[in-house]
């Protein structure tokens, strides 16, 4: 069984490929390593000297797309970071879901059995605009299954560790930051996950047999919750000063970032996160990640010990 795995430059991408190959769940022979990048680039000279075969992929190019899934069985497809898409209530086949929409047909079309794909841990529905490409992509996948054109399955990737600063604020600035209070647009309890755990766990699945993730959608996030609050509280710690959180409405906390120079098209896509974060949407009661990681004998990595990191 042959799958291809794309975004092999991405944070998540790139970890899940970095956890298939240290704990060798997959054999070389059976990669295909997909991207968009130059396959020239250093950063893919270990994957070279492992013989692995490396793929050009573009979403922008169906052809490519094609050529990079054909010989695959399966195909792990990792939501696209072009958030832009996303911006000012994109209609539906404009926002991220096109590409994704792209990457699934043509695996199909190049006999593809089975699509892992990387939805995020907010619920569906989601007050979140973060979510609504998921959702739509979620939706066309489970109209394939139903249709007996593909094996899928939907894994919901908890909330990245390495993401707390996006929450708190509009991106808060770590060594460099000078603010003393910083502005959201509402708090609540949130499943923080780290990207190697997430990751783990994610190949781990991508090297058993189709038959047992097949039809499935879960989570793949730590159930202990920490709120932006609790972030503060750390990060105020680790910095030796007082770190407040003020919370405003949504309204008042697009312009204010708004005025200080952000793009107001990126920040009223974000801002409905806030709500799903008051609703309890990231808030995770699945077991399945922390039954990987007790199996395999690995510890969760702690929030409190990625912002530590972060910060020094």
């Amino acid at each position: 069984m042959t799958i291809a795995l794309t975004s092999a430059t991405g944070k998540l991408g790139g970890a899940v490929l970095d956890a298939i190959l240290e704990n060798s769940l997959i054999a070389l022979k059976e990669l295909v390593v997909c991207t968009s990048s130059d396959l020239k680039d250093s950063r893919f000279d270990f994957l070279h000297s492992q013989n692995i075969t490396i793929r050009q992929a573009n979403f922008d190019d169906a052809a490519s797309l094609a050529k990079a899934f054909e010989g695959c069985d399966k195909l792990f497809l990792v939501s696209t970071p072009r958030i832009e898409m996303d911006y000012n209530d994109a209609p539906l086949w404009q926002g991220r879901e096109k590409h994704h929409r792209a990457a699934i047909d043509a695996a199909l079309n190049s006999g593809v059995k089975h699509i892992y794909y990387t939805s995020l841990g907010f619920g569906n529905p989601s007050k979140a605009g973060v979510m609504q490409a998921h959702i739509r992509t979620e939706a066309y996948l489970h109209d394939l299954e139903k249709n007996n054109k593909a094996k899928i399955t939907i894994i919901r990737e908890g909330l990245y560790n390495e993401s707390w600063p996006l929450y708190l604020g509009y991106y808060y600035g770590l060594k460099n930051e000078t603010r003393e209070e910083v502005v959201v647009a509402g708090d609540g309890p949130v499943s923080w996950t780290s990207i190697a755990d997430m990751a783990y766990g994610t190949a781990v699945l991508l090297a058993e047999p189709s038959e047992k993730w097949s039809g499935r959608t879960f989570y793949l996030s730590l159930k202990k919750t920490e709120t932006l609050h609790n972030i503060a509280n750390v990060v105020s710690k680790i910095k030796g000063h007082d770190i407040k959180l003020k919370i405003v409405s949504r309204k008042e906390y697009e312009d204010y970032y708004a005025e200080r120079g952000h793009d107001r098209a990126s920040v009223e896509w974000w801002s409905s996160s806030y709500d799903a974060l008051k609703d309890g949407e990231c808030a995770i009661n699945d077991p399945t990640l922390e039954t990987m990681l007790a199996e395999a004998d690995r510890s969760p990595k702690p929030l409190e010990e990625t912002i530590e990191e972060m910060l020094k």
